[in-house]
């Protein structure tokens, strides 16, 4: 068995089911062939000790859980583990790689959603988890710089003792990496008040599939000379260069915090909810998140969780964060006044304290374990305009009737992100045909995107069209092509098969 921990997540995998399964069928995807990479030699393997001296693994049992994904949706079947701590070790190993033509897998936290994060087949699998050191940080300015491998909620413990958070936080901050949050543009609970990565992230440090070694690591936050080439590799997912340190512009920590738990009738009060929070909240509001009342249903089952107000269809967790506790609490009284009387939200409670935040903010954090105990899940990370996020959800019960066992949503309001989740019994072919490509089309149709957050990997490269036009996908194949012509970084992810 293998454990994977997440900040408020045990997830325990019977790796013994993939016995014999050596293929994977991600997503409807048939997996593309494999391209013609040289296999690892007893040479190729002598070179790799020299320079990784026990650090170039090769023990299966330690393998295992590297060549699957939480998901326990995607095995490969790599067969060497690079474990660098340096740019310059990563640096030497992408250029022997490319040199000999062998592929290699960057890995992280191993937290995706998608399978970009592990081997298709045989991919060296390249480890940043040692590459853990924090380089530096400005506490007037706030930037910080450290390696790829630093866990998220190591870099937020780091932050809060000196009075600073980062911009980013996500269910799995206990596992995930800050380089693979750069790699896949990591969306998470706080971009409404912070923005995206694409904003907070300063500079990089990258390392191309030739071994040359690409310094952004800039501490500015205005730079405009010429190409703000750092955007090429935030959400690139590892194919066009492997991440290996980051400048993030990181903001005080808020004096007074409040999170507002809340229930709607409807998912059109939800949204005049929000509206209403916007114009009287301004400034101090950091996170508008929700779930739906199947949602807390299987908290209640799975999790024992219990449901702090009267049962409703849909459920809000506002958070707000300032540096006057009293002004604060003013605004959000004033706030929750105006809904109620309107009769928009028709119970809730108010934390201040930071055992009852954590508790409250656990019931829309904690929804994902509460998933995997409902059986095999298909998630679906969709953008849309805030009026048809929910609708997908109804549409998509109709449309599946009784061939699915639940059909969840939940999500990021404030900025259009819906997680759509649909559970079976178990892994079921005829419903994932069913389900796809049809959350594609239906998303496509409201000009949506089919990955707000979670990147393309293996699982939904060949359904980019939806979301990019050809020419799109056309000038992002020469990007590939010139940065990583022989193709080893990341190979089968992201980019489609054809077109």
């Amino acid at each position: 068995y293998s454990l994977f921990i997440t900040s408020s997540l045990l997830i325990e995998i019977d790796l013994s089911s993939y016995q014999g399964d050596q293929t994977n069928h991600a997503a409807g995807n048939r997996v593309p062939c494999r391209f013609p990479f040289s296999r690892v030699s007893k040479q190729d393997l002598a070179f790799f000790e020299n320079l990784l001296p026990g650090r170039t693994i090769v023990d299966p049992d330690v393998l295992m859980t590297h060549n699957v994904d939480w998901m326990k949706s995607v095995r490969g079947s790599s067969e060497l583990l690079l474990r660098p701590q340096t740019t310059e070790e990563v640096s030497k190993i992408l250029k022997y790689c490319c040199e000999r033509r062998l592929a290699v897998n960057p890995q992280g936290g191993n937290t995706g959603l998608v399978g970009g994060s592990v081997p298709v087949y045989d991919e060296i699998i390249l480890s940043t988890s040692l590459m853990n050191q924090i380089l530096s940080f400005d506490q007037v300015s706030g930037i910080i710089t450290c390696q790829a491998g630093c866990v998220l909620e190591n870099l937020s413990n780091y932050l809060e003792e000196r009075d600073f958070i980062m911009p980013l936080d996500l269910g799995a901050k206990g596992s995930c990496q800050i380089g693979g949050n750069v790699a896949t543009n990591a969306g998470g609970l706080r971009l409404l008040r912070y923005g995206s990565l694409r904003g907070t992230v300063l500079g990089l440090e990258v390392v191309l599939a030739s071994g040359k070694i690409l310094n952004f690591l800039t501490a500015l936050r205005k730079d405009n000379t010429g190409y703000d080439l750092k955007q090429l590799f935030i959400g690139s997912e590892g194919t066009l260069g492997i991440i290996t340190a980051v400048s993030i512009l990181c903001p005080r920590r808020p004096r007074a915090v409040n999170v507002a738990f809340l229930g709607c009738s409807s998912y059109k009060k939800l949204l005049e909810t929000f509206q209403c929070c916007r114009g009287m909240l301004g400034e101090i509001l950091s996170a508008f998140e929700f779930l739906d009342s199947a949602c807390m249903k299987l908290l209640e089952k799975h999790l024992k969780l219990i449901n702090p107000i009267a049962e409703n269809s849909f459920y809000i967790v506002i958070e707000t964060a300032g540096s006057n506790a009293d002004h604060d609490k003013e605004k959000l009284h004033n706030f929750l006044e105006a809904v109620m009387a309107s009769f928009l939200v028709t119970d809730g409670t108010v934390a201040t304290e930071d055992a009852k935040i954590k508790a409250l903010w656990s019931i829309r954090e904690r929804v994902t374990e509460a998933l995997t105990h409902d059986g095999y899940t298909y998630k679906y990370d969709i953008s849309l305009p805030l009026e048809k996020i929910y609708q997908l959800v109804e549409d998509m019960r109709e449309y599946l009737g009784d061939k699915a066992k639940n059909v969840v949503g939940y999500g990021h309001v404030g900025d259009g992100n819906l997680h759509l989740n649909i559970t079976s019994h178990s892994k079921d072919q005829a419903l994932q045909e069913a389900i796809e490509p049809y959350v594609y089309e239906w998303t496509a149709r409201y000009r949506g995107s089919i990955s707000a957050e979670h990147g393309l990997g293996l699982k939904k490269r060949n359904y980019i069209h939806f979301s990019k036009h050809p020419e799109a996908v056309a000038l992002m194949k020469d990007i590939k092509h010139m940065l990583d012509p022989h193709r080893i970084l990341n190979p089968y992810k992201t980019l489609p098969d054809q077109g």
